[in-house]
């Protein structure tokens, strides 16, 4: 039997507009909020049109028989006018819709088997991947709540996010390298280096474990969930950007680094010119790099804003 929601909760309500004596408390001012929620699900990867070799050899070990779990965090994004409460919504609607239509249906559930959309025996079901989970959480949710993002973490390693745009979805993956660096122009003397680049200019170097976002987009495969294979976008970064930045110091081992300062920004541009083409190459584009320096400092690229010269 399907759940029926209360009446409070099949729609946003309006509510009048406060009198003009009445302090207006926000009312009308467009505002996006958030609800956080949280969900333990296993599932598998398996088609039963591929051999064991082939599901094998596509999935890895996702294709185990006995499967595999998350504890998966699902941030559910809304935009509205404020009410004269000073709310979009009232976030105990919020919370009931999320658990009603979603977290009570998935919490320690064979995601397989849960929702019609991912039965493989029928021809047009897909494996419940992330990136297949986010939009069918969407979906469920897109007649109760006025959703403008959903974004559905695996792990902290791995997340997909739908703005609801058909079959369009953005597959995130977070690696790391440890590396040093030298903030210094050739041309310039160590003094006017230092007025620019602070401490950073010591000719010694310093160094940072640096995080690495990468997003990529694309529309899922309607089969497989899949935007890209994973291991080959994992391999592509480990292979092009890992192995030949940790642990070196990027002004001397980097050869691109030789003429041009490595800040974080320089840093995270040329990952992106050295990603753009492979991943394009899986089906898929580059859609954003974010490179953390530190807790406190960051730089984000988006190729297809910016010329990369590539």
């Amino acid at each position: 039997m399907p759940l029926v929601l209360p009446v409070a909760m099949t729609k946003v309500a309006s509510i009048q507009s406060p009198s003009a004596v009445l302090p207006s408390h926000g009312y009308g001012r467009l505002c996006v909020i958030t609800r956080r929620a949280t969900f333990s699900a296993s599932h598998r990867y398996w088609l039963p049109e591929l051999t064991e070799e082939q599901n094998k050899e596509l999935f890895g070990l996702c294709s185990l028989i006995h499967g595999h779990g998350h504890n998966y965090e699902v941030i559910v994004g809304m935009q509205g006018l404020l009410n004269s409460d000073g709310m979009v919504l009232n976030l105990s609607q919020v919370k009931q819709a999320i658990f009603s239509e979603v977290t009570s249906q998935l919490d320690f559930r064979y995601l397989n088997e849960c929702w019609p959309e991912f039965n493989i025996d029928n021809p047009e079901g897909q494996l419940p991947t992330t990136e297949a989970l986010v939009i069918a959480i969407w979906q469920r949710l897109i007649t109760y709540l006025p959703l403008v993002s959903l974004r559905l973490y695996e792990q902290p390693n791995l997340w997909a996010d739908y703005l609801g745009n058909a079959m369009e979805t953005f597959l995130s993956i977070r690696t790391h390298f440890a590396a040093a660096h030298r903030l210094a122009r050739p041309e310039l003397s160590q003094t006017e280096n230092e007025e620019i680049y602070g401490k950073c200019a010591r000719v010694n170097g310093h160094g940072h474990n640096y995080l690495l976002n990468v997003t990529v987009k694309g529309d899922i495969n309607p089969r497989t969930g899949m935007v890209c294979d994973l291991n080959k976008l994992q391999a592509i970064v480990q292979d092009i950007i890992i192995e030949a930045f940790d642990h070196s110091f990027l002004n001397k081992d980097v050869s691109y680094f030789a003429t041009c300062v490595p800040t974080a920004e320089n840093i995270a541009l040329h990952i992106a010119d050295l990603l753009k083409h492979p991943i394009s190459e899986i089906g898929v584009r580059l859609h954003k790099i974010r490179l953390e320096e530190s807790p406190n400092n960051a730089a984000e690229v988006f190729p297809d804003n910016y010329n990369l010269n590539v």
